[in-house]
């Protein structure tokens, strides 16, 4: 109930922020000219749970944050932080936003590279920064799928962790459940697929940035229409703009990711550019990001290309792009206003 939420948010003392660790990797996912990752050499990754369903959150006692306030939850032994706006009311159900870092980053990281918080608590949406597991060379990854980046095949279940995730937040503050999004860097921006196609019953915004889709179009059968956006720089070195490999398993191309969004939502036309150009990418003169968007996807989701040209792996990335995504995180992935 709002009124319980409320008196027990008041009541609770403020948590210590998260002390994140610091990773041991490059902060991207892999320096520009780097060699591709060896390929896995250990057993399959453990499957997530069957798509559509969401396990009941096995959660950590801890003091929640309050209003205006930076605290921790704990879910399976896996702290995350979560920054509550100081507007937020728990009789007004307020948006939800997942970020993911990318392979070899971190929360830090991603938080920093992204630059979406401090817009997002503007806003009054909730603002969370999971972690990844950390590999034996010590660099955090999100088993995202064959493509990336569970490279030592470690027993790990991160799309059902996320969901999890998700439920423990909307069980402790009044979350609108048609305003939950991920975003993901790289390896988090695969991730953020995989969780969508996965869960799509607590998912409803997938915001890609050089991430991809799985290859094979039967990976993903969400159980309801999901908007999905990818952002992807036209000179990306890492995760290629028109596809390819890391290690043994392929990813497709930007166009063809959006594509596969596209059937899945049972748009009516695929991605048509729409609009003027944005200027995402500050490191690139004028305004070098072009827009296409599908047209009639079903439960009016939203799925779109923005696509940076003359950007690499880690753009620099200012506040018009934050303006944007948190437009569409506040839309729940539903059709974009009018630019």
């Amino acid at each position: 109930m709002p009124s319980t939420r409320r008196a027990a948010a008041l009541a609770l003392a403020l948590a210590a922020a998260l002390s994140l660790v610091a990773c041991t990797g490059s902060p991207t996912d892999a320096p520009t000219g780097s060699p591709e990752p060896a390929a896995p050499t250990g057993p399959e990754p453990t499957p997530s749970s069957d798509p559509g369903t969401t396990p009941t959150p096995d959660v950590t006692a801890a003091a929640p944050p309050v209003p205006g306030s930076t605290g921790t939850l704990d879910v399976d032994g896996r702290p995350f932080e979560l920054a509550v706006p100081a507007g937020y009311d728990p009789d007004e159900p307020a948006p939800l936003l997942v970020v993911l870092h990318g392979f070899g980053d971190d929360a830090d990281g991603v938080d920093a590279r992204l630059a979406l918080r401090d817009e997002a608590g503007r806003r009054g949406i909730l603002y969370a920064l999971p972690e990844g597991t950390v590999d034996a060379e010590g660099r955090k990854f999100w088993d995202a799928g064959d493509a990336c980046c569970n490279w030592g095949g470690a027993d790990v279940d991160d799309s059902g962790y996320l969901a999890r995730l998700i439920r423990t937040v909307g069980e402790t503050y009044a979350v609108d459940p048609e305003r939950v999004a991920l975003v993901g860097h790289s390896n988090g921006g695969f991730m953020a697929y995989r969780a969508a196609c996965e869960h799509a019953d607590l998912v409803r915004l997938a915001v890609s940035v050089a991430g991809a889709m799985p290859a094979d179009d039967g990976a993903c059968a969400p159980s309801r229409p999901v908007g999905a956006i990818q952002v992807h720089g036209t000179d990306d070195p890492v995760v290629r703009y028109d596809g390819g490999s890391l290690g043994p398993a392929a990813y497709p191309s930007a166009e063809d990711s959006v594509a596969a969004w596209s059937r899945l939502d049972r748009c009516d036309d695929g991605p048509e550019p729409r609009g003027g150009p944005l200027d995402l990418e500050t490191d690139v003169p004028g305004a070098e990001t072009s827009v296409a968007s599908a047209s009639g996807c079903a439960d009016g989701s939203r799925v779109e290309l923005w696509t940076m040209d003359g950007a690499g792996h880690t753009p620099a990335l200012g506040g018009t792009f934050a303006s944007a995504v948190l437009d569409a995180v506040a839309g729940a992935g539903g059709p974009p206003a009018s630019r």
